[in-house]
């Protein structure tokens, strides 16, 4: 009978031997609520389940972001087998606007110390990148407000106060949200948070579970390559500076045809120009005026426009440029200094261009028969009226057009028949 009893407690124990030993997935979501933060954070959720992780930690600092991200983090996050513990921090970070519905989509929420939470309140721009209507704002905004109080219920959270931070753009510190029910708990460290909630039971897509984060291995997951990529796609200022590239690549090409090198680097630089503006939802106003200020820069180079055209230029990139994300919110804006720099930069480089072009239309011919008219030479024969003269290094037959001049008399060209040169005597 022990022998029997003995075999069914090893037996018992076998699978937990064999089991992989347990850990805890951490990720830093650190910035602008992106596609690139949604692709980060199912991606993590799907290595945490793969591992059998206790738990994934989001740690979160986020002034907000786009919408259709936001969605797209909060679905994963409540659809998630693995409990997700969402931590404001550092010290002075913040949840704020999309942050605040990721934060209630965890199934432990919590705040390190002056940090803080709220302003919600959706900036929404329409499919043409324009500003919605005040009719079209109430309906996102009471859909933002459906979506984040059935977020609330499920995961116990204080609904009214997540209306106000919707509605009333509200935001509170991390003790006040402890008060409130708005989050769980503030804890100093990711330490000390995992220790606190050690035991607690969360309810995930798999069920109940009951936490066992005290003293388990924390593991890092940091963004891959396309995550980074998509990333940088989001910043605005890079797809500035990208269609920047773009304009000088293609007016590169087109100025000298063949060139092949910035053609190719302007293409791929108005392909992923757009895909950033694409991320964004920008203004069509603002790339149509990005796009006129190309051709005024082209036709000034083309016809003799005088600088007026380069001026116009500059302008339509200016103000295409502020146009472009207007309607965003500020940390999602160009940036004006970089605006006015590059608007700035290129113009003056097109002043320059055509500049230059003015310059050599009015210069001296450098080349041809023309190029000797106003050369000066040295007779060395007697030109009564006609001899032999030496001008640009070279003896030509000359006439003299002002009577005749003596061998060694200095001459100036006034025009070229065929091989021959007329000439009259040099001012000097």
């Amino acid at each position: 009978m022990r022998r029997l009893l003995l075999l069914a407690v090893i037996l018992a124990a076998l699978p937990a031997w064999g089991a992989p030993a347990a850990e805890i997935v951490r990720i830093r979501i650190d910035g602008v609520i992106a596609p690139s933060t949604a692709r980060y954070l199912q991606r993590a959720i799907r290595a945490a389940e793969a591992a059998n992780a206790a738990a994934l930690l989001v740690e979160l600092d986020t002034p907000g972001g786009l919408l259709k991200s936001m969605e797209d983090m909060t679905r994963a996050m409540l659809n998630s087998p693995v409990p997700v513990i969402v931590y404001i921090s550092p010290s002075g970070a913040r949840a704020a606007s999309a942050g605040v519905f990721v934060t209630y989509a965890a199934n432990i929420a919590a705040m390190a110390p002056a940090t803080r939470i709220g302003a919600a309140h959706p900036v929404a721009v329409g499919a043409d990148g324009q500003q919605q209507d005040s009719t079209s704002m109430e309906k996102v905004t009471n859909d933002a407000v459906a979506g984040i109080q059935a977020i609330a219920r499920r995961r116990g959270r204080n609904a009214q106060w997540a209306e106000d931070a919707v509605r009333k753009s509200v935001s509170i510190g991390e003790e006040e949200a402890v008060r409130l029910d708005v989050v769980d708990l503030s804890a100093a460290s990711a330490g000390e948070l995992l220790r606190r909630v050690d035991g607690r039971s969360v309810e995930t897509a798999r069920g109940a579970q009951t936490l066992r984060t005290a003293g388990v291995p924390v593991r890092t997951l940091g963004m891959d390559a396309s995550e980074v990529f998509l990333d940088l796609l989001s910043d605005p200022n890079l797809g500035l500076i990208l269609m920047t590239i773009a304009i000088y690549g293609i007016i590169f090409e087109l100025s000298n045809p063949g060139a092949i090198l910035p053609g190719v680097m302007g293409a791929i630089a108005l392909v992923l120009a757009l895909a950033s503006f694409a991320i964004l939802q920008v203004n069509v106003a603002g790339l149509a005026l990005i796009a006129l200020s190309v051709v005024f820069f082209i036709a000034d180079i083309k016809v003799p426009g005088h600088g007026v055209l380069t001026v116009g230029g500059i302008l339509a990139f200016l103000f295409g440029a502020l146009l472009l994300t207007e309607h965003q919110a500020p940390f999602l804006r160009v940036s004006l200094q970089l605006a006015v720099f590059i608007a700035v930069l290129t113009g003056a480089f097109f002043l320059y261009a055509v500049g230059a072009g003015i310059r050599a239309q009015r210069g001296r011919p450098r080349m041809g028969e023309e190029s000797l008219v106003g050369q000066e030479g040295v007779a060395r024969t007697d030109l009564s009226p006609e001899g032999t003269v030496h001008v640009a290094g070279e003896m030509w037959t000359a006439r003299a057009e002002d009577g005749p001049i003596s061998e060694g008399e200095r001459v100036r060209v006034v025009a070229v028949d065929g091989l021959h040169l007329r000439v009259r005597r040099s001012a000097r």
